[in-house]
């Protein structure tokens, strides 16, 4: 009788390695942005566009877009399915942040952020990067 619960413990534990964990399948996640995180971007596009693993609902979800200084440079979300797209106003080169925080489908809360720059227009800080008389700013090298 010693012999039998082994191998039926074994087997148990065989199986539940094989079954899929469903209530994690409920949780909602960005699957691509354009631009995408971390992108370098000489070009602003019209709008940005966030992907999800589900369709986020409009009640339940929220976008923001900063640029330099904290300024606001998106507008109200359009849903597309999947796909939020938020049109995109810069204001000048540098850092934007997209920020996201909406609702599982199981109700689980899901945040998270997309960051890209913006390498042309006017600088948010002309005596941080100054520019040369080509109109470009300087690379500083990593130290």
């Amino acid at each position: 009788m010693a012999r039998v619960v082994p191998v039926v413990l074994g087997v148990a534990f065989g199986v539940s390695f094989l079954a899929p964990a469903t209530p994690a399948a409920a949780h909602n996640s960005l699957t691509g942005s354009d631009p995408r995180d971390g992108a370098r971007v000489a070009t602003a596009p019209a709008q940005i566009e966030l992907r999800f693993l589900a369709k986020p609902a409009p009640a339940t979800t929220k976008i923001t877009i900063t640029g330099p200084d904290n300024v606001v440079a998106g507008g109200p979300p359009a849903f597309d399915g999947s796909r939020v797209r938020v049109p995109f106003k810069p204001a000048a080169a540098g850092l934007y942040i997209v920020g996201y925080q909406l609702a599982s489908s199981d109700g689980h809360p899901v945040k998270g952020e997309v960051r890209f720059t913006l390498t042309t227009g006017t600088a948010a800080d002309p005596s941080a990067s100054p520019a040369t008389a080509g109109g470009t700013a300087p690379t500083a090298a990593a130290g």
